[in-house]
């Protein structure tokens, strides 16, 4: 496992006007050191980390040595969003997560990248809320990114996303178990009923007396548990409903034409949380005024989390973009 590394972000303001003096921000390098290879940054998502390959990467299958992203070839680098808890540090959670959006959480990025004198990223990567936070560095900085590559994701909460996180926020600040119960109802997002019953078929748990299903989801929230801590959570989910390159700008064609990057849309048709009907009309607005826009689409039962299961797919997508760039690097 490579080094929690740590930078400090001061003085720095939040959209909502809000000072924050200082800010921690933890984070991870793999491969080649920064420097001496083109800069992958990989956004988490919603209970994600920056340990995104080697021993428990939550995306070791698409990242690491002769992997899709290639660390013989390429410098990884993975930011914490300053709350999420990584750390193991009480003292650094964002009590105050309303005073955070995704476009905070972008700016704090871009500042942490300009403290390792890290000007151009080859591309920004990320799934979910990773996506959304994507989006928005590439507004904020449009001429600094290569690729850009937002998956199960968008540029905007949708009306359906806004009205989850609403009630994923009620449970955590209802529930007596707030992240387990939090969780439970999360899982069914993030996967659909086609998944749930190739997984399970209705079988029982005899020993619990209760169905797999059942058992499956007071395992994940029992686990979620020992691992994330209730602030996190709350913070984690406030920051997917903000997401949304329009707000205070103009409308979404005006300012995503900006973007310089090369952006690679990937879909999953059966996401239930950042659907692909979204995603395709997002590509179809943007190629009207952008040559370098593309849509690619998982095809999978498992839904929204597809992007942590179908690698293959993934591989598939993502293999053209980096080895190429691998080629004449």
């Amino acid at each position: 496992m490579e080094k929690l590394e740590k930078t400090i972000i001061s003085d720095f303001i939040t959209e909502s006007g809000k000072i924050q003096k200082n800010i921690p921000l933890f984070y991870q390098v793999f491969g080649k050191p920064i420097g001496k290879a083109p800069v992958v940054l990989v956004n988490h998502a919603l209970t994600g980390n920056s340990q995104v390959t080697e021993e428990n990467g939550w995306w070791e299958d698409l990242i690491g040595k002769n992997k899709t992203i290639d660390t013989n070839d390429f410098t990884v680098l993975a930011f914490n969003i300053p709350g999420n808890g990584y750390d193991g540090l009480k003292e650094n959670l964002i009590h105050n997560y309303t005073h955070f959006t995704a476009r905070d959480i972008a700016k704090i990025f871009w500042k942490g990248l300009q403290q390792l004198q890290i000007e151009n990223i080859f591309a920004v990567i990320g799934g979910s809320l990773g996506g959304g936070i994507a989006w928005e560095m590439a507004v904020i900085n449009p001429a600094a990114i290569e690729n850009l590559i937002p998956i199960a994701s968008d540029w905007k909460a949708s009306d359906w996303v806004i009205a989850n996180t609403l009630i994923q926020d009620e449970i955590l600040n209802n529930s007596n178990y707030p992240v387990p119960d939090a969780r439970s109802h999360a899982m069914l997002l993030y996967r659909t009923p086609q998944s749930l019953k190739q997984k399970f078929n209705r079988q029982k748990n005899e020993l619990k007396n209760i169905f797999q299903i059942e058992s499956w989801l007071f395992h994940h929230g029992e686990k979620l548990q020992k691992r994330f801590q209730l602030a996190s959570y709350k913070m984690m989910n406030h920051l997917i409903k903000t997401i949304d390159i329009t707000r205070n700008r103009k409308d979404f064609v005006t300012v995503a034409k900006v973007i310089q990057a090369n952006i690679h849309i990937i879909g999953v048709d059966t996401d239930y949380f950042f659907t692909a009907d979204e995603n395709r009309e997002t590509y179809e607005d943007l190629k009207k005024v952008k040559q370098n826009v593309f849509y690619h689409e998982i095809k999978s039962i498992h839904g929204h989390d597809a992007f942590l299961i179908e690698y293959e797919q993934l591989d598939s997508i993502l293999n053209k973009l980096f080895i190429t760039n691998k080629q004449t690097a």
